[in-house]
């Protein structure tokens, strides 16, 4: 006889650790026991979603449903599901609303779902509607900011935090969601003006004055910046470890970022530092650089023109590029990124697509540098299965680009290119190249890209998610792309 909470208990800690296959094994060994159990079939739907295979998903909460029809939960996940399999789910979400009409979660998965249809201007409306009664919502509130850049609207996009702080000056919680929403933007001097504002009626504090020390440096007022910078001594919190290597390598103290870097090595966050420290030892000649960087086997090609049908899964990714314009907080510039988790859609031409990306990433990390227990990369067990943290497209249009950047919460990044222009089009190389290991402009660095990769239809690059990565801008045409984020495996301990 099988325990049922003692069942989900342990499917949830496989599924946790990647262990699908298993989980998935126990939870339908426990359901053949007992086929009428809704709680299993409900926790049969969870594992099939968090392997993004959303039929499966679908096909196991429909059953959970059958015996427990009022489940807000049940009808929450249906709905949530069915916008992941790419499928309309704006109805499923009111049937969820019916049993928790208060639950501000499905109501975010309702415009989520309203977006993925292209009905921006409703999801506006309707956010609209609901923070006027409820303007202290404050996811509503960044959804809102979301929706409308995404729309198009990089002017007004935060227009409901201005409205609601008309009302509730006194809520610092408003203030700082609505600075966090201008700092995903790079709209640094809005930010700073608001957080002048904001200290007017809240008075000093060590948050704003974080804030406005990050404003200063990305602003170049260097020196206004480094003496905020020394106010918040020492610094203990990662994400201000980050900002002030940001600032110490505009200024070209390259030895003191270096310091600061390598004492967060240990930090379990700390894959937010590496690609900071990367730039600094380099900048310093350091041969570390290359021990992170540029072991051979980290980045790979691969040409998948022979196993995929590229002209259909082109036509299929452009039918799911409704945004108007980029998403903010992303690395796009001049082009569409989808939202949600590509992967997980039902479109026979993405299901094969993942299948194959399975296999080749599977290749890619069985031929890896042995292990190393002190590398970000190279300090994680072999996986039993592949899994995605991410998965997305980007549709980039004429002298459209990529930002550098990095994925600090990936294992490996990546770029498959789905459509690329004639090189006539393009312009000449390296226009509309991957450049890998090229620092941010902003960080006035003299540092070429590690290397530059010609894209070319079917070709797919992998690459450690904490590199480096962007593209150069192209002369004209449609960059069409795939992307996902391997997620991290267990790491090796002692004990392996």
């Amino acid at each position: 006889m099988f325990d049922t909470d003692d069942v989900i208990r342990r499917a949830k800690s496989l599924a946790g650790a990647g262990q699908f296959d298993q989980a998935i094994a126990l939870v339908r060994l426990a359901l053949k026991e007992n086929p009428n159990n809704g709680k299993l079939w409900h926790m049969l739907g969870i594992v099939h979603r968090m392997e993004q295979d959303s039929a499966a998903s679908l096909e196991a909460l429909e059953k959970a449903l059958d015996y427990q029809p009022e489940n807000p939960v049940i009808h929450h996940a249906i709905a949530r599901v069915t916008m992941e399999a790419g499928l309309p789910a704006v109805e499923k979400f009111d049937n969820a609303r019916q049993f928790a009409p208060n639950d501000g979660s499905i109501i975010i998965g309702r415009a989520a779902a309203q977006m993925a249809l292209g009905q921006y201007d409703r999801a506006i409306e309707d956010l609209q509607l609901i923070l006027a009664s409820n303007p202290l919502w404050l996811e509503g509130h960044e959804l809102l900011s979301q929706a409308r850049w995404t729309a198009g609207d990089k002017e007004g996009f935060i227009e409901s935090f201005i409205t609601a702080l008309k009302t509730y000056p006194q809520n610092g919680a408003l203030w700082t969601q609505c600075i966090n929403t201008l700092f995903q933007a790079e709209r640094f001097a809005q930010a700073s003006e608001m957080v002048a504002e904001a200290r007017k009626i809240l008075g000093d504090s060590r948050g704003l004055t974080v804030y406005d020390a990050i404003c200063a440096s990305e602003l170049g007022e260097t020196k206004k910046a480094e003496q905020l910078f020394n106010t918040l001594t020492p610094i203990t919190e990662i994400a201000l470890a980050v900002r002030y290597m940001r600032h110490l390598l505009r200024m070209d103290d390259i030895k003191a970022a270096t310091r600061l870097g390598e004492s967060f090595i240990g930090n379990i966050e700390a894959n937010q530092i590496w690609p900071y420290l990367s730039l600094a030892w380099r900048a310093l000649d350091d041969e570390r650089w290359k021990w992170l960087d540029d072991q051979a086997g980290l980045v790979q090609i691969y040409d998948l023109d022979q196993q995929i049908d590229i002209a259909k899964l082109a036509q299929c990714l452009r039918s799911i590029h409704v945004a108007k314009a980029d998403m903010v907080g992303q690395s796009v510039r001049g082009g569409t990124q989808t939202d949600g988790p590509l992967f997980a859609r039902i479109d026979p031409e993405i299901r094969t697509l993942k299948s194959v990306i399975q296999s080749v990433v599977r290749q890619h990390v069985s031929e890896l540098p042995p292990a190393d227990p002190t590398h970000p990369i190279l300090r994680y067990k072999q996986p039993d299965s592949i899994s995605f943290s991410g998965s997305w497209s980007v549709r980039l249009k004429e002298k459209g680009f990529h930002t550098n950047h990095v994925h600090p919460m990936g294992w490996f990044s990546s770029a498959l290119y789905v459509n690329v222009p004639d090189k006539e089009k393009m312009g000449p190389s390296p226009a509309g190249w991957l450049a890998l290991g090229a620092p941010p402009p902003e960080l006035n660095l003299d540092l070429p890209a590690i290397r530059q990769i010609e894209p070319k239809t079917g070709r797919l690059v992998i690459f450690p998610s904490i590199m480096w990565h962007g593209t150069l801008p192209f002369d004209e045409g449609e960059r069409l792309s795939v992307a996902f984020d391997v997620a991290q495996p267990a790491i090796i301990t002692d004990l392996d």
